[in-house]
């Protein structure tokens, strides 16, 4: 009978021994494949079992948690969801995170290992702490009165610190609520389903997202390629540049908006915008060098993050002299993201070179303690400060007498260039509205903004649609918002 009895403790023992081999064997070496498993609720009870963290502009959040009293429990809310929309992105848990929400992920929903109190605390205990928060870069006021000035039109604006790189605005319309895709059920997919089927496309993030063919605005990276280059050493000598101007190797006949643009100087095509000399100026450069002035600026960088990804912006590196010419304009395959054209109005502001955009000032715990504070880095030199101060010049006489007057700020320095980029097949679309500007209060040894807007207004008439009178007043207005902020804060 004991012999027995041993045998069945000993088979007890075997299976005692097995289960604890396959139990270790899924929670340690399947662990992550059954984490991973689309069929495992426990990931997305867990994940929205607590309230993420907030998302901070000026110190107030724009982000909320709201009980659900469902399984998966807390929701994304939004304060001003559309405002924000284009920084925050959405939360949800149907559809995923974009922009920020997905950027700063692991902090948000606390998984974040620099949250935990020692050294791989989460790979031991599995657990989650109290959602971070991400204090942005946004100034509410600035981000304001971008939206208010696009007042539902397409378009988009970015606005940036030239001396940090601290973007100060990112602003797409038309707009949506975050809100509604937070949840689950038939609304949340309704809402989707509406929002990704509008012509207007109001999820496409237009200030980092979409590109443009920037038009005039290119003309001042292909200024700097021309002075750092030495084609042009004086500004304000003529240019040995005809008009009319065919494009080289074809018959093609360059046109110009403007007058009195034959054998312009640098200074005078900046100021009334002279496509002939411009795209003259470009082929004397040569494709070399112009493809290294515009990569000096940020174009055809495919690795730009803030920390969301941003879409990269076109210069084509194997082109005809035709088609540089057209390139050098901010036409042909030339595209660029607003965000791109404030970095190349920041550039000219701080002396050539670029401080790395970026939208989060720094990370928190939920208590306020200090994650991460990114340091400050430099993104390109894009051209000689002797270039840059140069075309600081070239950009006032633009606002201060040429195409950029609606931009003017009594009592402010400010820079500017228009443009109006034709597109579309046979360019018979309806054109695009640019403004790049930037603005430096007098009593400030620095400027305290860099612009760039563009506006598709798409209902607008064709002839009415101008860098300088559809971009140029928004441009203003943030600028205004701007050189007001730092001011009170000089006064604190």
């Amino acid at each position: 009978m004991i012999r027995y009895i041993r045998r069945a403790a000993g088979l007890c023992l075997v299976l005692l021994v097995a289960l604890l081999v396959n139990a270790g064997r899924v929670m340690v070496l399947e662990a992550d494949e059954l984490d991973d498993n689309p069929a495992n609720r426990r990931i997305a009870i867990s994940r929205w079992g607590q309230p993420r963290g907030e998302i901070l502009v000026d110190g107030r959040p724009v982000t909320g948690s709201r009980d659900s009293g469902q399984q998966l429990r807390w929701e994304r809310t939004y304060t001003q969801g559309p405002l924000y929309a284009p920084v925050t992105g959405y939360a949800s848990q149907t559809y995923g995170t974009t922009l920020l929400e997905s950027a700063e992920d692991d902090l948000l929903s606390g998984t974040d290992p620099m949250l935990a109190p020692l050294p791989l605390w989460n790979d031991v205990s599995r657990g989650r702490h109290p959602g971070g928060d991400v204090v942005t870069t946004i100034r509410a006021r600035m981000q304001e009165a971008a939206f208010r000035g696009l007042d539902g039109r397409r378009g988009a604006v970015a606005a940036i610190e030239p001396s940090s790189g601290r973007i100060l605005a990112l602003v797409s319309s038309p707009s949506y609520d975050p809100g509604l895709l937070s949840g689950t059920g038939p609304a949340v997919s309704d809402a989707w389903h509406r929002l990704n089927t509008s012509p207007h496309q109001p999820m496409l993030d237009r200030a980092i997202r979409q590109t443009y063919p920037p038009g005039s605005t290119f003309k001042i990276v292909t200024a700097a390629a021309a002075l750092d280059a030495d084609v042009v050493t004086d500004v304000d000598a003529p240019t040995d540049t005809p008009d009319p101007f065919v494009l080289p190797g074809t018959r093609q006949v360059l046109p110009n908006e403007a007058t009195g643009c034959a054998d312009a100087s640098l200074a005078d095509a900046v100021r009334w915008s002279c496509n002939t000399v411009m795209a003259g100026l470009s082929v004397k450069v040569g494709l070399d060098r112009m493809v290294t002035a515009a990569e000096a600026f940020g174009f055809n960088d495919t690795g730009l993050r803030i920390p969301s990804w941003v879409a990269k912006s076109n210069f084509d590196t194997d082109m005809s002299d035709d088609q540089l010419a057209l390139s050098s304009i901010g036409q042909f395959d030339t595209a660029a993201t607003p965000l791109q054209m404030a970095m190349v109005a920041a550039a000219v502001a701080n002396n050539g070179e670029i401080a790395q955009p970026h939208l989060v000032e720094r990370t928190t715990t939920s208590a306020g303690t200090l994650v991460d504070s990114p340091a400050r880095r430099t993104y390109r030199q894009a051209m000689r400060p002797s270039t840059a101060t140069r075309l600081q010049d070239l950009m006032v006489r633009a606002v201060t007498e040429g195409t950029g007057t609606n931009a003017a700020i009594p009592g402010a320095r400010v820079g500017g260039k228009t443009g109006t980029a034709q597109h579309g097949l046979g360019n018979t679309g309806t054109p695009y509205a640019w403004f790049i500007a930037w603005a430096q209060s007098p009593d400030s040894a620095q400027p305290a903004v860099a612009v760039a807007v563009v506006v598709e207004d798409a209902e607008a008439n064709r002839t009415d649609i101008s860098g300088g009178g559809d971009a140029a007043p928004i441009a203003r207005a943030v600028m205004e918002e701007g050189l007001r902020l730092e001011a009170e804060g000089r006064g604190r």
